[in-house]
């Protein structure tokens, strides 16, 4: 194969991709056969194979057992807004996590006491196995599961407070921001990285989609000055959200 030529299975998976995305393949039709694509692209039967693998690894159809594979309906994208500006008011949890004001979601939250993960311990900058209060978040709309969050928050800041659970006590439900403020940490300012990744099997069975499928990851810190009080893993469908910043100029 010459330099920079692609493989046969991603030609035909390129071409097929293109029939979904203009049309020529609706949402709901049945994917032309394995032997349809060997005859139409000369192909072999293992190059059909493979690139109907691509397009379902890529979630653009769906395997139904017992009547072949279909083109996948495309759900209309909603908008994650990320914002630099404070708002007025409450900030619960769904609010903290999406601040599209014209979004109201319901959520459920369960915390657990932890040692924390190398990688948690980092982020909040302080010793692997030191102890957080980790919760566990799901995030609806309409009913429907959107976004799964996992929080940390060290137990040498929060522990014996009346915010160490942030779902229980004078201040359940409410924001990262003004839980702080109640035990005197002024926080100021918060850290956000984007990146893709496979969805994890734990996560598709609760967002609904197979494992290994896109989503995004929000990786999130707050901090009070230079000490993180706070930091969080927000997850969401890829094909089903966009993340959308709006932050402003000093």
């Amino acid at each position: 194969m010459p330099f920079g030529e692609q493989p046969a299975y991603l030609r035909v998976a390129e071409d097929l991709r293109q029939q979904i995305a203009d049309g020529t393949l609706p949402p709901h039709t049945r994917l032309p056969s394995q032997a349809s694509i060997r005859a139409t692209y000369g192909v072999s039967d293992t190059v059909a194979l493979e690139a109907r693998k691509v397009l379902m690894a890529e979630g653009l159809v769906e395997g139904r057992s017992g009547s072949g594979t279909y083109v996948r309906e495309r759900p209309v994208q909603r908008i994650i807004s990320r914002s630099g500006y404070r708002t007025l008011g409450e900030c619960t949890p769904f609010r903290q996590e999406q601040t599209d004001e014209r979004v109201r979601g319901t959520w459920e939250g369960r915390s657990e006491r932890q040692d924390a993960p190398a990688v948690v311990a980092e982020r909040l900058a302080i010793e692997p196995d030191d102890p957080v209060m980790c919760t566990r978040y799901v995030f609806r709309i309409g009913g429907e599961p959107v976004m799964v969050s996992t929080s940390w928050e060290p137990l040498r800041i929060t522990g014996r407070t009346p915010v160490m659970l942030p779902e229980q006590g004078p201040l359940a439900g409410r924001g990262v921001v003004e839980r702080m403020a109640a035990i005197d940490i002024q926080v100021d300012n918060v850290a956000e990285e984007v990146a893709a990744r496979p969805a994890l099997a734990a996560e598709a069975r609760v967002l609904g989609g197979l494992p290994g499928h896109s989503v995004l990851v929000v990786t999130r810190t707050y901090r009070a000055g230079s000490m993180p009080v706070e930091t969080a893993d927000i997850v969401v469908p890829a094909d089903r959200f966009r993340i959308a910043y709006h932050l402003p100029v000093r």
